[in-house]
């Protein structure tokens, strides 16, 4: 009887070591997307100062970062959406990151990331509907939030799983 309990024992020691790993590979790629989200907002901010027209985004009228990052809708009381980007990856990056051995980072990721998501789909319909012209920077920005939102609800989804 004493070897089914060692047993037991060495099972749940491998299924936790497994388990560290994978959330670990969680955590990992949350932070790899963040830092992607910082370098895509990053190439959209200076598309929002910059003076010239820049030709790796504009596909005519209908796809063209310049005219959507110039636009009315561009920034938010003087700050432009595009910092906010940056802003909130690096937030994701830290949570990811820094502070991912907290109890309390699952939530925080996911309701950071919800935030995120809700606030890229707002954009994504003013590009459809107001401005009726798409930003590729924009709709990769709404991919890689997208894919840090599902990441980090299965990151709460296990970490209830073992509270």
């Amino acid at each position: 009887m004493q070897f089914a309990v060692s047993g037991t024992q060495g099972q749940t020691a491998a299924s936790s070591t497994r388990s560290g790993k994978v959330n670990r590979a969680l955590f990992l790629g949350i932070a790899i997307l963040a830092v992607a989200g910082m370098i895509d907002s990053g190439i959209s901010l200076q598309r929002h100062y910059a003076k010239s027209a820049s030709q790796f985004c504009d596909f005519g009228e209908k796809f063209n970062c310049d005219i959507v990052n110039r636009s009315e809708y561009s920034d938010i009381m003087g700050i432009p959406v595009a910092g906010i980007g940056v802003a909130g990856y690096a937030l994701l990056l830290a949570l990811a990151t820094a502070y991912r051995s907290r109890v309390e980072t699952p939530l925080r990721l996911l309701l950071a990331s919800l935030a995120g998501l809700t606030f890229a789909l707002y954009l994504t319909y003013v590009e459809a509907y107001v401005l009726d012209t798409w930003c590729i920077l924009c709709l990769s920005s709404l991919v890689i939030i997208t894919a840090i939102t599902l990441v980090s609800a299965v990151v709460k989804m296990r970490a209830r799983a073992t509270a």
